[in-house]
């Protein structure tokens, strides 16, 4: 069973990280959130120290680590109060090695030497969000080239990638996926405002007949789904540990507000409440690091569990907000400012729980499994 001893190699990663972090203080992340400024200084540090390929095999230039590792380092960087939505370019970079041909993936890696996600996932409509098979952007083939029209919404990072996996309805009525060009001419974007996330865009992504290569699809033909479902346990297990990360940043910075925050004539971390709150608070963060951890574990031992992974990001972006509520009502009005770093976090984790899957969906999909078992 996995063990909650850290090794000595994860020590020294975690370690490296935090130097590298110091880098960044807390200003800096508030500039960027207010600003709406994408962290591209902190990026270049990231590919310097070759943390932009971890988890990723050693023939493409990664650094190898366990998915348990991984969690853990991803949690880190979430505790330092640096943006953790960014982390999740090597499951783009593991789907070219699983479907992509030789130059899709070195155009992705190359992608992943100059920004945090090599290519955005063009998944949702209008009408196609959590109903996946709803997508109506059609795929036609015509005189050697693919003609693309549609529009996709909610694209993560669209301005700041070169390209978007597209998922289409092909010839045949199945879904395929072509990496669309996000220059490319027919191809018009609108950024979307929203509570959180500020320093990363979002994007309505309107497709006009646009025109690709036969070469630019994306794994095999009609198999579309298939290959947007890969990595989809992984993912939200990612989101775990992303939920956790900012779970203990405001945790911590909370306990030590409360510690010298003095009302009627003492410690406010005296009153019975207080200690309450930081008692469950405390509970929860260990609930969410035995369930992310044993989920990791059950990737490293091979173990397929369709349920485990959907039941873990339903939990810890629950809690894990949570306990961001509460280190807000700790920290009083100071809590409900942008000088706080903690409004921030309370907004950014609140969208943990639409993103890679909502609530809802995360108890149907685990729900479901459960009840199977039983039958």
């Amino acid at each position: 069973m996995y063990s909650f001893k850290r090794t000595e190699e994860q020590e020294l990663l975690l370690e490296s990280l935090q130097e590298m972090m110091k880098e960044f203080p807390a200003d800096y992340w508030q500039m960027c959130d207010e600003e709406r400024h994408f962290p591209t200084e902190w990026y270049e540090r990231m590919v310097e120290c070759g943390f932009h390929l971890l988890g990723l095999p050693e023939e493409i230039g990664g650094t190898p680590i366990d998915a348990v590792t991984h969690m853990m380092f991803i949690a880190e960087v979430g505790r330092l109060g640096g943006p953790v939505t960014l982390m999740g370019n090597f499951l783009r970079i593991r789907n070219a090695l699983s479907f992509g041909t030789e130059e899709q993936l070195m155009d992705v890696l190359k992608a992943a030497e100059k920004g945090p996600l090599s290519f955005a996932v063009g998944s949702s409509e209008p009408q196609s969000g959590s109903d996946s098979k709803a997508i109506t952007t059609r795929a036609v083939k015509r005189d050697g080239k693919v003609y693309i029209t549609g529009r996709k919404t909610f694209i993560s990072h669209a301005l700041h990638t070169p390209k978007m996996m597209a998922a289409c309805i092909d010839d045949d009525g199945n879904v395929t996926l072509y990496l669309v060009p996000l220059d490319a001419p027919g191809v018009t974007m609108t950024d979307i405002h929203k509570i959180g996330f500020k320093c990363s865009s979002t994007c309505e992504v309107y497709l006009d007949n646009v025109e690709v290569e036969e070469s630019d699809r994306f794994g095999p033909e009609g198999r579309g789904f298939y290959c947007l479902m890969e990595n989809y346990g992984y993912e939200r297990l990612v989101i775990a540990a992303q939920a956790l990360g900012y779970a203990e940043c405001a945790y911590e910075e909370a306990m030590r507000y409360v510690n010298q925050r003095e009302q009627f004539g003492k410690p406010i971390a005296s009153f019975q409440l207080t200690q309450q709150k930081a008692l469950e608070m405390f509970l929860r963060i260990e609930n969410m690091k035995n369930l992310l951890f044993k989920g990791a574990w059950n990737l490293d031992q091979g173990i397929e569990d369709f349920v485990f992974p959907n039941a873990v990001k339903y939990y810890c972006t629950r809690e894990g907000h949570k306990v961001i509520d509460d280190a807000m009502s700790m920290m009083g009005g100071i809590g409900c400012t942008d000088d706080c770093q903690i409004s921030r976090l309370w907004r950014d984790a609140r969208m943990f729980r639409i993103t890679g899957g909502t609530d809802e969906i995360m108890i149907h999909a685990a729900g479901r499994g459960l009840l199977r078992r039983f039958k």
